[in-house]
């Protein structure tokens, strides 16, 4: 027996006993035909049984479902915040690694810098030494060839004077 005919008796038995004749000075009372409510309600009794079966067989699904989604959930739940944790981790590792690039940029830029001046100052070094060399070379080869010439008779060249010791100025040269 299914569902519709359970109903269907169920709204048999209401009707009867709503049409039925009620009982003087019983305002909740009737008289109905007891053999036709009993063979009802007998048909009711032996349909429930498999009505009951089918609602726990229903339960029971309902309830294994539930559990089955639930556990679902929470192996989802579970994946979602190890992937977050993982993102969140290799997201800090990245932190980590472009912080260490640039402090390692920023120290050789930094290193590079020194070098290059240093390198400046030791080329400006290098070439004031060298012209103070030339210059007192020139100064000595000069002295020499006047020497010559007067030891020999030969008229001394034109004595210039000889310049203030300056030292030269090597500040136009290209830095870079």
């Amino acid at each position: 027996m299914d569902e519709i005919e359970v109903m269907s008796l169920v709204d048999s038995l209401y009707n009867m006993i709503s049409e039925a004749w009620g009982v003087p000075l019983g305002n909740d009372k009737c008289i109905i035909e007891r053999e036709k409510a009993l063979e009802i309600l007998d048909e009711i009794k032996g349909a429930m049984p498999v009505e009951l079966a089918e609602a726990k067989r229903l339960v029971s699904a309902r309830d294994e479902f539930i559990s089955n989604a639930k556990r679902e959930a929470e192996s989802v739940r579970k994946l979602a915040e190890e992937k977050a944790r993982t993102m969140v981790q290799s997201q800090e590792v990245y932190r980590v690694a472009q912080q260490q690039s640039a402090e390692m940029i920023s120290s050789a830029q930094a290193k590079s810098e020194q070098l290059r001046l240093a390198a400046s100052k030791y080329a400006q070094e290098i070439l004031k030494n060298t012209a103070s060399a030339v210059q007192n070379t020139a100064d000595q080869l000069k002295k020499q060839c006047d020497e010559f010439q007067a030891k020999f008779g030969e008229e001394p060249a034109r004595k210039e004077p000889a310049p203030a010791e300056e030292e030269p100025v090597y500040e136009d040269l290209p830095v870079e």
